[in-house]
């Protein structure tokens, strides 16, 4: 399956400098990233983990996920977490045409300002997929949105890896800065349940300090 690269390297990072990849600090923190949710049960498994090391995340929502699982989103949002936009139907902009790609962008912030306080709505941005092109990610920025990317991918949804191999991609990329995805979906969740707590207790080992995004 692998067609995508676990860490992030210096020239991708470099090529295309107007999306957020990482967030350089002198604080050895980093910052744990969800994708696609909210979803049953595996959401809130997540968020019982993030609780139990007292850590704040960043959740990249569905529009739709949040309008089915509304409950659940507002867990995420009452819980002290970072609330972001994934679209509203998870589209790959590779093959959306852009003002499709943006309605279903701006009906996701939409869905997310109806279900939650203004404190929680952010301006941060995840292509699905990573796959946006130029002119969108150009009209989203200009709505006032940074796009996030990423430092690490944990590969989560790969059922073709292991869960140990999982975990390896975490704890032997991060560093000072790192930017992690997970995704709390049940196709990632074989690999999630067992990579998320011991990346967890792996990187605290190490002194990495959580945050959530803003």
């Amino acid at each position: 399956m692998k067609a995508y690269w676990v860490k992030t390297g210096k020239l991708i990072k470099k090529l295309f400098n107007g999306f957020v990849w990482d967030i350089p600090n002198n604080s050895n923190t980093v910052y744990l990233t969800f994708d696609d949710g909210p979803t049953p049960e595996i959401t809130e498994w997540v968020l019982g983990v993030l609780k139990k090391h007292d850590i704040k995340a960043t959740f990249f929502c569905i529009g739709n996920n949040i309008k089915k699982y509304p409950d659940i989103f507002k867990k995420v949002a009452d819980d002290g977490h970072t609330i972001a936009n994934h679209t509203y139907n998870h589209l790959n902009g590779w093959k959306t045409k852009k003002e499709t790609y943006l309605e279903n962008t701006f009906a996701c912030e939409e869905v997310i300002k109806g279900f939650t306080h203004e404190e929680y709505t952010t301006k941060l941005f995840r292509p699905p997929y990573g796959k946006i092109k130029s002119s969108q990610a150009k009209a989203i920025r200009d709505k006032g949105y940074k796009i996030i990317m990423w430092d690490v991918l944990s590969a989560d949804f790969d059922k073709t890896i292991t869960p140990e191999k999982c975990l390896e991609n975490v704890t032997e990329n991060t560093t000072e800065g790192s930017v992690i995805i997970f995704h709390d979906s049940v196709k990632a969740f074989p690999n999630l349940e067992y990579a998320l707590p011991r990346a967890i207790e792996y990187l605290k080992k190490k002194k990495f300090r959580f945050e959530a995004m803003h």
